[in-house]
Formats: structure tokens, sequence, C-alpha cells
């Protein structure tokens, strides 16, 4: 990825205002001020969580992750039988090549990974992906890159012009500090999906899930501590009335950053009884993933004897990685927006270090960008069109300049072109 001159000099990035909003409640919990009350729950018993079933069930629409999942395995293993010759056609060198895509989290900054998949569509060589996954504003971007390069005119809009209004509503703090769930109410962005993730795209998610690929959206369920992953193409397929409110409620809560956003619940089932389940932000459990632990693509392939190929996948990171040295004010607010910081790029390079791990056993190649050093993440707002579009286009001459891949995680990193 070719490096770019600053973008201007920030006032506060996406991640740090983020920040902000947690560091205030955390020091006003300590102080005594938050938690006074609790909003009403009907949460599922402790000893009940991970045997709960969505009202109205659809079976494999989601699995707990880190353990495997027979039904989304087997869900995987067909779609190997459903896809076309021509969509995943037999190579020059005898066997089938498979693309597979990870998107991550990184609230406005994924506009430099909306630029980069338009800008990879415009070299003609982006690939048709078999399997497409992602969290946070990656779950936001998942659904239109599964649907193809006609939806980058639908990336491009959403990342270039979407400002804050658009996605949340500040509430009045104290009000929320004593007794509610959040700092901000995001129904402008339920909105924005209510139009956006209309029939037509749906009916091209489950016309592509139809034909042997698969889209996984993560939520994480903060009652039981676990990331859940989401088969969105098999909700899209089912044809049920509530497919679609299901579809955008998934999408909606994997973009809930917690504390700032409110939490969104699913109805369930448990014992017999009605319950619901309370969904964060994807990237609380992971802030990118593949498998998950839930599924193995070499187990699914082998299972329907298609043994012989070669897979890649593919990771965007809407962030920035190498540490950023500065000096820390001697302060609750710029203790914590550090801590913040330096936590969640950690957790980003656990989470690349992880999926080589699994690409390795399963002899399947690791390719990753994220955005250049150097280029500064800039804004006077959390989304401000301007710095989203200045981040947009950096993406595309990225992509258009190569791309240059690494292909080994942080710290081992090779670069190398493809």
């Amino acid at each position: 990825m070719p490096t770019s001159s600053p973008v201007s000099r920030p006032r506060r990035s996406p991640d740090r205002a983020v920040a902000a909003l947690i560091h205030a409640v955390l020091v006003a919990a300590a102080l005594g001020l938050a938690g006074c009350s609790a909003l009403p729950r009907n949460a599922v018993p402790v000893e009940l969580m991970g045997t709960a079933t969505l009202i109205p069930d659809l079976p494999g629409a989601r699995a707990q992750a880190g353990a495997p999942d027979a039904a989304i395995q087997q869900d995987l293993a067909r779609s190997f039988e459903q896809e076309s010759a021509t969509e995943f056609p037999i190579g020059p060198d005898g066997v089938v090549h498979y693309a597979h895509l990870a998107l991550s989290g990184g609230g406005a900054n994924g506009a430099f990974g909306a630029g980069f998949l338009v800008g990879w569509s415009q070299t003609g060589k982006r690939p048709s992906f078999k399997i497409v996954t992602g969290v946070s504003t990656g779950a936001l971007m998942a659904p239109f890159v599964f649907a193809g390069p006609d939806y980058d005119a639908a990336l491009t809009e959403f990342y270039t012009t979407t400002s804050s209004r658009n996605i949340f509503r500040m509430l009045s703090i104290v009000p929320q500090l004593l007794g509610g769930e959040s700092l901000a109410d995001i129904g402008p962005l339920q909105l924005k999906l209510e139009r956006q993730v209309d029939a037509e795209l749906l009916r091209r998610i489950a016309a592509a899930h139809n034909s042997g690929r698969r889209l996984y959206i993560a939520t994480a369920d903060l009652d039981a501590q676990r990331l859940w992953v989401w088969n969105m193409g098999l909700i899209a397929a089912s044809g049920r009335p509530e497919s679609a409110r299901l579809f955008r409620q998934v999408m909606l809560a994997s973009a809930s950053v917690p504390i700032a956003f409110p939490p969104v619940f699913f109805d369930v089932e448990a014992g017999g009884r009605r319950y619901d389940e309370m969904h964060v932000d994807g990237g609380v459990g992971a802030r990118v993933f593949f498998t998950a632990g839930v599924f193995s693509v070499a187990a699914a392939r082998a299972g329907v004897g298609r043994g012989t190929s070669r897979e890649d996948l593919y990771i965007i990171h809407n962030g920035q990685l190498l540490p950023s040295p500065v000096e820390t004010p001697r302060s609750l607010r710029g203790i914590g927006m550090r801590t913040f910081e330096s936590a969640s790029k950690s957790a980003v390079v656990g989470d690349l270090f992880r999926i080589y791990a699994i690409t390795s056993r399963e002899r399947t190649g690791f390719h990753w960008t994220t955005i250049p050093e150097g280029v500064e993440l800039v804004g006077d707002e959390v989304f401000d069109p301007v710095r989203m579009r200045a981040l947009y286009d950096l993406g595309v001459r990225g992509a258009l300049a190569g791309p240059v891949w690494s292909t080994k995680p942080p710290g081992v990193t090779a670069a190398s072109p493809r």
C-alpha cells in the first residue's frame, strides 16, 4: 500500500471520540454517579445461556464462536455442491481458486476499506468471494460487498456522504448516567439500514447464498460474554416475513458500540420460556474474524469430495496498527483514552495471529492490508464526510496501485504484490 501525506491535522479520531464517551461513563461510575438504577431485563438464566433459540427459530442461522457448529458446517459443505463452475472455474493449474474476505471494525475508518474495494473493482481483478465476514463497520460494509461490484456505488455513498447525524443523536448525559443504557440513540442508522438494506439487496444476497457463497457477521452477547456468528445469507434466503428485520437487526447490533450506542435485543426461547439476549458491537469479541472456530473450510470441501483447491484469505483492516508514541497526559481522561487505543491495537494484532494460525493449518493464503502509517485520521466529528472521503480516496489509490498485501502477521510481516 503506498504511503500518503497526512490528510490534515486531526482534531479527534473516531476511536478517540468513542473512547472519550466510554471514559466519561467509567469515571462517572467510579464516582457513584452511574449505575444507580437499571432498565428492566428479561435475560436468559445463566444455566440456559447457549441453549436459547431465536423466536421464531431458524436452524443454522447462528452459532457461538469457539466451537465447531454442525449446522453451520453442513451448510458450508452444501455450498460447494451449490456453486457453479462459471463463478468458481478450474484454473490452468487444474484446481479451483477460492478467495475469501474478512472486513474489520473501525468506525468511520471503514471509508478506507470501502474505497479499497471499489478501487479493486476498477482494476478488473477483484474476485468473486466465496466467504465474506464482517464485524462492526465491516458488518455494515459486508452485505454490499457480498452482493458484488454492482453495489460499489452504495458503498461509496455510505462512506463518503454519511455524517454523525445520519448515525446517531446525542442524548442528555446526566439522565443517561443515572439510569440509561447509552449516551446516544442510533435511530438514524436504523432508518438508514431500512432504506439501503432493501428487498432487492436481500434478494441478491439470497441468490448468492443459493449459488454457493457465504456471508457471516459477528455480534457480541454481553450476558454470555460470547461472540455469535450469524449466517446472513441463510437468513436472507429463508423467505420468512421476519427475515429482513432480523438481517438488519444483526447488522445494527454488530455496529452498536457499547455505552456510546444502545445494545440490540434478540427475542429467544430457552427452557420453554421467552427471554431476551443483549448484543453489542461484534468488535467486543473480535476486531476481525474468519472462521471464529465455528467451521472448517477444508473439512467442508473434503466432505463433499472437493479436496483439491487453492484458497486465499484477504483481510482489510480499517485502522492502523503500529505504535504511535506520544506523551500521555497525567489525567484520568488522558490515561483512559491512551489505554483504550493501546488495547484496541493489541486486540487486532491478536486477531490477526489467530487467523494466521487457522489459515496455516488449512493451507490457505494469508493476506492483509491496513491504513498506512503517517496518515492522520482526522475530522471535526465522529463521522466526518470530508475525512471519510479522503480515506476513501486513499483506499482507491492503494488498490489501483497494486494492491500490496502483507502475508504474515505484524512483527513478521513481508509485503508482496498480487
